[in-house]
């Protein structure tokens, strides 16, 4: 069994890191992970960009690192990229600009000017599923031609980071509707381009045939014979479609069914759950994103999760096992101290401009501990308001799959528990979108790939690590939280 042909590498190119990933189809295991740091390119304006280069440079280094008879053995490879990114190539596939990600929010004037051209928020919603914001690729698009029209004309093909990959990988320029969906220009109900959209982003050219073409969700492309080459891999190796790391996080957690709601506590916070149709939030805090698994993907995105309890950390000069002792020291409700962690700016709910800030601080209550704890609760009450939005959207849940490195913690996960009054799940495999990716190269190159729902044997939760909500303290957070959304509408009046 053992030297069976029967392994997937799983390729996550995230914001800080590059990782690869090989899991064994037969004895399902994880064989080998490795990761490469990534270097992110920052300013006053809200640029976030990197290098398609780095990418790349990284992609050899975890190659070169992965042991030739797991290479030999590798059947498929499934790519996951961070979702909303914008790589512009011309004629001849070369990169021509630095990568936009999904954390920049310079391109506010350019949703501003795409929306009003469209006609307004709520059309942008009703026409295409969801409004035209900051993080999305439509917008950045636009950047490019208002900013470096020069580049902009030589532009001949709008990738994202997923379909760079990809592309590097096959030679191929291709796309899947679970990535494409977080674009802005993607009519997520008929799950096709919209032209309406296109010609909002530019009157004068049409965008269409720089896009991409759509593969189904389970379709495979061979790896060029470069690539094969170049990475020592088999020639007949097939690369499946891929998708945003949100999409293919769904996969590594069993959310490729209904009733599964899936929780990332990283860099950003996320919320999805599959969906047999499409779920739209009338008040468009929900992202109405397609699966790539065939189907739909509702998702919520905060822009400030691990990244306000890291600030706090560093801030207080304690170690992460001290932070957790922090906690231990803390109730709910941090003495009275609130936090609106809005470092970078946030998301949903959408402010773009806003600073974090803290509110109830006393003299009595400015500890350490209650500071911390007020950064945790904080980034988890922002996530709490998502469920209001599944439910907008008619969905209900019975458990959370946590992941991401905040599920590290048993206190958060435990604070998960208590603020959203949900059983936590913890599924054992955390390596996230890596693992998915290369769940999803299983699934795609299978004899019997018509339902991604076989995946579930692949998917083990740790027992361990579950918890249940204790109930004084999900009473406590219900006061608690609702007093965060008080201060956030006093805060931010804009904000329903």
């Amino acid at each position: 069994m053992a030297s069976s042909k029967n392994v997937f590498l799983g390729i996550d190119a995230g914001t800080q890191s590059l990782k690869l990933l090989a899991y064994d189809g037969d004895s399902k295991q994880i064989l080998h992970v490795c990761a490469a740091p990534l270097e992110l390119i920052s300013d006053e304006d809200g640029t976030r960009e990197q290098l398609a280069e780095w990418w790349l440079d990284a992609l050899r280094q975890c190659m070169s690192e992965l042991p030739a008879d797991i290479k030999s053995r590798v059947r498929g490879i499934g790519v996951s990229g961070q979702q909303h990114g914008f790589v512009p190539l011309n004629q001849q596939g070369e990169v021509i600009a630095p990568v936009k990600l999904w954390c920049d929010t310079s391109t506010i004037a350019e949703c501003e000017e795409i929306t009003a051209r469209f006609g307004g928020a709520e059309r942008c919603i009703d026409a295409v599923g969801n409004p035209i914001l900051p993080g999305y690729t439509a917008p950045k698009v636009v950047w490019l031609k208002n900013n470096k029209p020069e580049v902009y004309a030589e532009l001949a093909h709008i990738v994202l980071p997923h379909d760079y990959l990809n592309f590097h990988l096959t030679g191929e320029i291709f796309t899947e509707h679970g990535d494409a969906s977080g674009t802005g220009y993607l009519n997520i109900l008929r799950q096709e381009y919209d032209r309406e959209m296109l010609s909002a982003m530019d009157p004068e050219r049409d965008l269409l045939p720089l896009l991409p073409p759509f593969v189904e969700a389970n379709a495979t492309t061979p790896l060029s014979a470069e690539a094969a080459q170049a990475y020592g891999l088999p020639s007949d190796v097939m690369v499946s479609s891929g998708g945003g790391d949100n999409m293919m996080a769904a996969f590594g957690t069993g959310s490729v069914a209904p009733g599964v709601l899936t929780m990332s506590l990283g860099t950003s916070g996320t919320l999805f759950a599959y969906s047999g149709k499409p779920a739209i939030d009338p008040q468009g805090d929900l992202a109405a994103f397609c699966s790539s698994s065939g189907g739909w993907l509702p998702l919520l995105c905060t822009m400030n999760c691990t990244v306000a309890t890291e600030i706090t950390r560093n801030a207080l000069g304690k170690s992460i096992p001290e932070c957790e002792e922090l906690l231990a020291q803390s109730q709910a409700g941090a003495g009275g101290v609130t936090s609106l962690p809005f470092y970078n700016g946030e998301r949903v709910p959408n402010l773009p401009h806003a600073e974090a800030s803290l509110h109830g601080v006393t003299a009595s209550n400015a500890t350490p501990a209650n500071l911390y704890r007020a950064a945790m609760e904080g980034a988890t009450f922002t996530l709490r308001r998502g469920l209001d939005a599944f439910a907008r959207a008619g969905q209900e849940f019975t458990a959370i799959r946590l992941t991401g490195g905040g599920a590290k913690s048993p206190h958060w996960r435990q604070m998960v528990a208590d603020v959203f009054n949900l059983p936590v799940e913890v599924p054992a495999q955390q390596e996230g979108a890596a693992f998915g990716a290369a769940l999803q190269a299983l699934w795609a190159c299978s004899d019997d790939n018509t339902s991604s729902v076989q995946l579930s044997e692949h998917i083990a939760l740790d027992e361990n690590l579950g918890c249940q909500p204790q109930a004084d303290s999900a009473s406590a957070y219900q006061t608690h939280y609702q007093n965060y959304l008080e201060l956030l509408s006093q805060q931010y009046p804009s904000v329903q």
